[in-house]
């Protein structure tokens, strides 16, 4: 989860054709990962054809964009999720402001650590909370931003309150915050969550935004937040060769995700939460990688969680 205005939507050996001609899903045991995709639903016209978009790919579940996250959401968007027999396992949002998704104005202007926009953006997340109590949503999900690597820093001690406001709200409806992991190192993220007090406070392990961010990799970053881990994108991406910008994300399969790897890790931690697939592009190229990482990662699933 990053890119400006937010369209969210393996070596996999598949083309597109092939992998559109496979059975797209079937429904996991219980004791496997669910996969899921992002899709937006940041107003009140967009739910059932998000909805509808998540049913078409044959999945279970989705995480959704929520924007400003209006109270009139809730209505649309409960009554997609009945109708089409999905849940939504998180509900996101970014709040309002400027957003620049670099090295250099990033730190200035991404999630609740800088101060000028932090606290419209910490009201946006208590929104995000309410309408997702409104929908039996269990689960808000955002970037906080470049959370400070020293725990001296006084903008470190600042930025824990801020979490720690935002995830008492959550609690208090009966939901686990979740930190996107990419800004900052997993370490740094792990002192962050400890340092908050909180139990409702989790990771959303997005694969490629440590790789993007230079900040580390995703099989790694398991040994350090495994245990935090709630929710989880899929997602590829290159490490970053310019100083001033991210790396590349790219479909899965074409980055440095060694995603055999991370599966399994996540079932040696007993993981059986979502797995979300996340293709930040949009046009048919973006269902076409879509449809191709829900037969790898299904496949990749079931060889992982049976092998045991």
């Amino acid at each position: 989860m990053q890119i400006t205005a937010r369209r969210f939507f393996v070596k996999t050996g598949l083309t597109a054709l092939a992998a559109s001609a496979l059975p797209l899903y079937s429904e996991p045991s219980r004791d496997q990962p669910r996969l899921g995709v992002v899709v937006d639903v940041a107003d009140a016209e967009s739910p059932d054809k998000a909805i509808a978009k998540v049913k078409a790919f044959g999945l279970p579940c989705c995480q959704v964009q929520v924007g400003m996250a209006p109270a009139s959401l809730a209505e649309p968007l409960k009554a997609a999720l009945a109708k089409y027999r999905v849940e939504a396992t998180a509900v996101m949002t970014l709040g309002p402001g400027k957003m620049v998704w670099d090295f250099y104005q990033g730190p200035l202007t991404i999630g609740i650590i800088p101060p000028q926009t932090r606290t419209a953006r910490m009201d946006a997340l208590k929104r995000a909370s309410d309408l997702a109590k409104l929908c039996d949503i269990k689960a808000v999900h955002t970037h906080c931003g470049f959370i400070p690597e020293n725990p001296n820093d006084s903008l470190y001690a600042d930025s824990v309150k801020a979490i720690q406001e935002v995830a008492s709200h959550c609690k208090a409806n009966g939901q686990t915050f979740l930190m996107e992991t990419g800004q900052e190192t997993p370490v740094t993220l792990l002192r962050a969550i400890q340092d908050t007090g909180l139990d409702n406070v989790g990771v959303n392990l997005d694969t490629a935004n440590l790789i993007l961010y230079g900040k580390g990799d995703p099989v790694a970053a398991l040994d350090v937040v495994g245990k935090y881990v709630r929710g989880l994108h899929a997602k590829d991406g290159l490490y970053p060769t310019d100083p001033k910008n991210l790396g590349e994300e790219v479909a899965i399969g074409k980055g440095k995700v060694d995603f055999p790897q991370v599966m399994r890790k996540l079932h040696a931690l007993h993981y059986r939460g979502p797995i979300t697939i996340e293709r930040e592009i949009s046009g048919p190229r973006q269902e076409d990688d879509i449809r191709a990482s829900i037969a790898y990662l299904r496949r990749l699933i079931d060889s992982t969680y049976t092998a045991a």
